[in-house]
């Protein structure tokens, strides 16, 4: 079983998580990992990640990118790592109490492969339940998915779930909507929720808003096909109002006492095309940034036990930022060169392109003490599969 957790400044909130996530997985009494992902903080999240990491290193794995992503990002580069056959995603906020992981194991022991999850007496303030009401309207109307609170992360995934989500490539997606398009035994269960523990919600209005422009222009055309049938409508209506004008123009005469009202319709029709323009061109966006095949993120280091395959060491600097002069594109080539074996030049190049001179500092708890394997790996873009390593 797999936890992926994605933190983005949480400093206040990770001790109290970590005391009672490990607990209730040990208590489940099954193999599991704890997959981290720091999505560019600011805190010191990362070293607070790092700590629990070397007290932790057969359960624990920390993903650190090199700048924020987003969340659902975030969420895609662990996927990647992940190799459970369970998946479990969980907010780092305690909000989604660590407790309620078992409800999710059981459903997906009892033949569910994606499981999704309903929080009861939400503790959010007012404006965000009425929006997230709103939002869950506007895409059952607009989509095949059928998510009952699309905003609640903790959710349950099987590994075929999540090895078609690594198949997937776009830029622009909302993971929980994705997972249910491929799941054949899709459930729901109630869990419970609680006020944030530390910190304050990182969703502000405009990006709860961005996130929903991702979710229906990723999942549905509906918006494009509303406004083709609103300019037929309008258009038909204009014809009608434009013979109307002319049969009294011809037989009455002309007259000026509805001017204001031509203006009043002028405006409202403008109006109509400006909004449509708009959500054109959000679909337009989502084309170019998908055609430009950027990585979706880039993975600065994996701290693991024994490291991954194929990868070498690099100096994190204390998991200190990465120095904007960074060359990624220069790193990018040095990293995926075809046909370049895994060899100490390679090591070098990666290395002195961040600034350490090539020198083979291990940050892991096995270099500093003596223990074999336990180290961070380089740097890694994904591009958009998220093939498993």
């Amino acid at each position: 079983m797999s936890v992926i957790i994605p933190v983005y400044n949480e400093e206040a909130g990770l001790s109290p998580l970590f005391e009672r996530l490990y607990p209730v997985l040990d208590a489940l009494r099954r193999p599991y990992e704890v997959i981290f992902v720091d999505d560019g903080s600011r805190d010191r999240s990362a070293a607070l990640l790092r700590e629990q990491f070397e007290r932790r290193p057969d359960v624990t794995r920390v993903v650190l990118l090199t700048r924020n992503a987003g969340q659902h990002m975030a969420i895609l580069a662990a996927f990647a790592q992940s190799r459970g056959d369970y998946v479990i995603t969980l907010d780092a906020d305690l909000q989604n109490p660590p407790e309620e992981i078992g409800k999710l194991v059981r459903a997906m022991d009892e033949g569910a492969d994606y499981v999704g999850t309903i929080r009861l007496r939400r503790k959010d303030v007012y404006w965000r339940k009425a929006a997230s009401r709103l939002m869950n309207r506007i895409r059952e109307r607009t989509t095949r998915i059928r998510i009952t609170d699309q905003g609640c992360m903790l959710r349950g995934y099987h590994r075929s779930i999540v090895d078609a989500i690594n198949r997937c490539v776009e830029v622009s997606t909302f993971v929980p909507a994705l997972g249910y398009t491929f799941a054949r035994h899709p459930v729901e269960i109630e869990v419970q929720h609680a006020e944030r523990a530390a910190g304050e919600s990182k969703y502000s209005i405009y990006r709860l808003i961005r996130l929903n422009f991702d979710l229906l222009t990723g999942f549905s055309v509906v918006p494009l096909q509303i406004f083709t049938m609103v300019g037929m409508v309008v258009a038909l209506i204009s014809l009608a109002f434009v013979a109307v004008l002319a049969f009294q123009r011809i037989f009455i005469g002309p007259e000026v006492q509805g001017v204001f009202t031509l203006f009043g319709l002028a405006f409202f029709f403008i109006g109509v095309l400006l909004v449509s323009v708009g959500v054109v061109g959000e679909y337009v966006g989502r084309i170019y940034e998908q055609v430009r095949q950027r990585p979706r993120y880039t993975i600065a280091a994996v701290l693991e036990e024994g490291g991954l395959a194929g990868s070498e060491d690099f100096d994190r600097d204390a998991l200190q930022p990465v120095p904007k002069s960074l060359d990624h594109t220069e790193m990018l080539r040095a990293e995926h060169e075809v046909g370049e074996p895994h060899s100490a030049e390679r090591a070098e190049r990666v290395a002195s392109m961040r600034g350490t001179g090539g020198q083979d500092d291990r940050t892991g708890p096995g270099a500093r003490q003596g223990q074999p394997g336990a180290r961070a790996t380089a740097p890694r873009p994904n591009r958009g599969g998220g093939e498993r390593r």
